[in-house]
């Protein structure tokens, strides 16, 4: 047996060898389904002007195994933004979804809503939303689509009631463009969002790291935030909360909705 050959065989069994590696490391990430692909178990509805746990005009169903955000029963959108929420709170995860945008935009939908829902992550408890809340106090993770024109970035962030830290410095504007590519069309797109509680929260777009900032907080100016904040005793440090899908009046659809907790 030559050298060459002997070097193609190294090459080869390291190359087994990294790969099993890899499918070893995959085997032993636990996640978790939060979407069965049936129905909305684990999942209640809070969209403004109703109350908590109702959806008169079915805006969340499941259909074909798909979780669909739709407005077929809207006459007229009229600011009824909408978030469905999982019933566990989290603190340290890794959370993947799988969205497409199909369709129009329901009549009445605001121009920036086009192609644009959302993620929501230390979320407040939807119970304590007023009936004509229209966010939620959390940090948003916005899943944006394209015109098929224009450059428009994905996995942004925005904050209803919130801030968080950038280069050590407070953030307080309300929205932040990631440095992801422009997903147009009706595809289906993978964003990732890994959360460490109150330290560090990175947007992915695709397995990309397209934005990360860290210590989130409440923004005490805010009316609903206030409300949490003394009832925290004065604490704004977010470490943790709900987890909700959003309707902005765009149709949208999930695949995939599943956690992977991290260790504290």
């Amino acid at each position: 047996m030559n050298t060459t050959t002997l070097r193609l065989l190294g090459s080869l069994s390291f190359l087994f060898s990294l790969t099993a590696s890899i499918s070893i490391a995959e085997e032993k990430e636990n996640w978790i389904d939060l979407f069965n692909g049936k129905d909305l178990s684990g999942w209640t509805p809070k969209i403004r002007y109703e109350e908590y746990g109702e959806d008169s005009r079915e805006t969340y169903r499941v259909e074909d195994g798909i979780l669909k955000v739709t407005y077929e029963n809207y006459e007229e959108f009229g600011e009824s933004f909408g978030h469905l929420f999982y019933e566990t709170t989290y603190s340290n995860y890794r959370l993947r979804l799988e969205y497409r945008f199909t369709g129009e935009q329901a009549t009445g939908g605001p121009g920036w809503a086009f192609r644009n829902s959302g993620v929501m992550v230390h979320g407040q408890d939807p119970a304590t939303m007023v009936l004509d809340q229209d966010f939620p106090v959390s940090i948003e993770v916005q899943l944006l689509g394209g015109d098929g024109k224009a450059e428009r970035t994905n996995a942004n962030l925005c904050t209803p009631g919130t801030h968080v830290f950038m280069n050590d410095e407070l953030v307080k504007k309300h929205c932040v463009s990631s440095k992801s590519k422009t997903f147009h069309g009706d595809d289906w797109v993978t964003v990732e969002i890994e959360v460490r509680g109150h330290e560090v929260i990175r947007h992915l777009a695709e397995g990309e790291n397209v934005l990360e900032y860290q210590k989130p907080v409440l923004d005490g100016t805010d009316p609903n935030a206030a409300k949490i904040i003394e009832k925290a005793d004065g604490k704004i440090e977010l470490s943790g909360g709900t987890i909700s899908l959003q309707s902005e009046s765009h149709p949208v659809e999930f695949r995939k909705v599943e956690i992977l907790e991290l260790k504290d």
